[in-house]
């Protein structure tokens, strides 16, 4: 079979604008001539061996970016967004969608926040009579979608607040809790323990700060390490915000507690140690919560974020859903996607997690693309741990395409090699292509419908 060829010329714009070099000077450093960088920046050519290796000497590129999951996230989105009814049941074909992905992706994005934005009006007017005369009602993206949208685009890996997590835990010497205690108290900030609702809270004014002294270990010390990144590392995150560019001071607050988030818990998981450990255990996400002093859903968000360039883990998804089948958390390295608007696939392993608490569930999928993953999932609730407090129920879900699935643990004895093991998921019921599921919900919005009145079998329709 031929290799796929690899355009990537949206990547290449993005390199040469970022080092400031000329089309001309680029080129020079490349090998190549000017019109042939030019139609490599424009996707008329594939990028060739030469320029590949060019890349890596000449700029120390990490290459395996030209073929990162934007496009295919993208096209993903656009494919959700356009099964809206408001488009007619029209779509544009994928051929069309991938062209747009790669050659305009800043078009591509600002479709979506178009539609976003109709979205969000079409929401607004159901309930017009409390948003008349209101100020702030014009039009504005989700800040939940915007800072999800970040991370998303981002592949979750932010580098300089990594690297400043990993300083800070080598520093630690291992006494990560001690470490955080003593940063805080160098800013003045006294630790104590209290038993109101709150996980945390951190009074300004008296610089106290109080944890549950119902949480867990593993919690207490993510929000002791979550406080350190709000006051020892203002700075690294204001400057991550500001690059970020958010639209609304409310994204932006959101977005800060994202990004102390992240810095508690690569400090907890520090990238190369955890990196090593995750190899050397086979993604044993049990014995790398018990050595890192963290939960199995801070194991499996961390297992997501292993992107750094020159230095990458498998490319994980990782989502929590609670009860309803709402994803509450999404990220992901692969191409799997996951439904924007509306619910999830029901064939997916991570909805029956809740009916068997404290194991795994291993699952082999595919979805309408072709792509064959290995998945795992879990209930994760979190006990209330006193008498009145409720009990917070949700399940986690972690996979990678079956190529890596030999380096889980958890893959062992899967018959990965079969075609028959794997059960077809797909992303939302809009866009998903299989004909015969007995649990679509509604119609393949591109697809024409045949009704019967004289036969019945799992949909009282017929897909064509």
């Amino acid at each position: 079979m031929a290799a796929q060829k690899l355009y990537a010329g949206a990547k290449l714009r993005e390199l040469r604008s970022r080092i400031g070099l000329t089309q001309k000077a680029f080129a020079e450093r490349l090998g190549v001539s000017l019109p042939y960088l030019n139609q490599m920046e424009n996707n008329n050519r594939p990028v060739s061996t030469t320029v590949v290796l060019a890349l890596a000497q000449e700029f120390r590129f990490d290459v395996t970016e030209l073929q990162s999951g934007d496009e295919a996230r993208l096209v993903s989105d656009m494919r959700e967004a356009l099964a809206d009814p408001i488009f007619g049941g029209t779509a544009p074909p994928l051929p069309d969608l991938r062209l747009a992905a790669s050659n305009a992706p800043a078009l591509a994005r600002a479709f979506l926040d178009l539609h976003r934005a109709y979205r969000q009006t079409h929401e607004r007017l159901s309930s017009l009579d409390e948003a008349l005369g209101r100020e702030d009602s014009r039009l504005q993206p989700s800040p939940w979608e915007e800072v999800r949208d970040f991370f998303h685009y981002c592949d979750n890996y932010i580098d300089p607040i990594d690297r400043a997590a990993e300083r800070f835990a080598s520093k630690a010497g291992g006494d990560i809790d001690g470490a955080a205690r003593e940063a805080l108290r160098e800013s003045g900030v006294r630790v104590v323990l209290g038993d109101g609702g709150a996980i945390r809270h951190y009074d300004a004014g008296s610089r106290v700060l109080t944890l549950s002294r119902t949480s867990a270990s593993a919690t207490q010390r993510f929000q002791l390490l979550l406080q350190v990144a709000l006051i020892k590392q203002a700075k690294l995150l204001d400057a991550s915000l500001d690059l970020a560019r958010f639209q609304s001071p409310q994204a932006r607050s959101i977005a800060l507690v994202g990004l102390a988030n992240y810095f508690a818990g690569a400090t907890l998981m520090p990238y190369g140690a955890f990196l090593e450990a995750a190899r050397s255990t086979r993604h044993d996400l049990e014995q790398l919560a018990d050595r890192f002093g963290a939960s199995l859903e801070q194991v499996a968000h961390r297992l997501s974020t292993l992107q750094r360039p020159g230095a990458k883990g498998v490319p994980f998804f990782f989502v929590r859903v609670d009860p309803a089948g709402t994803i509450t958390k999404r990220h992901s390295a692969t191409t799997l996607q996951f439904a924007r608007f509306g619910g999830a696939c029901p064939l997916w392993n991570v909805h029956r997690a809740f009916e068997t608490p404290g194991r795994w569930l291993r699952q082999l999928a595919e979805t309408p693309d072709g792509v064959r993953y290995f998945c795992l999932a879990r209930d994760v609730s979190k006990p209330g741990r006193a008498w009145g407090i409720p009990t917070r129920r949700y399940a986690i879900g972690l996979g990678c395409e079956v190529k890596h699935a030999s380096s889980l643990v958890y893959a062992d004895h899967m018959m990965t090699d079969q075609a028959e093991a794997f059960v077809p998921i797909g992303i939302s019921c809009r866009i998903c292509e299989r004909r015969a599921c007995p649990h679509r919900s509604v119609p393949p919005l591109e697809r024409q419908l045949r009704v019967d009145p004289n036969e019945r079998g799992f949909l009282p329709y017929q897909v064509d």
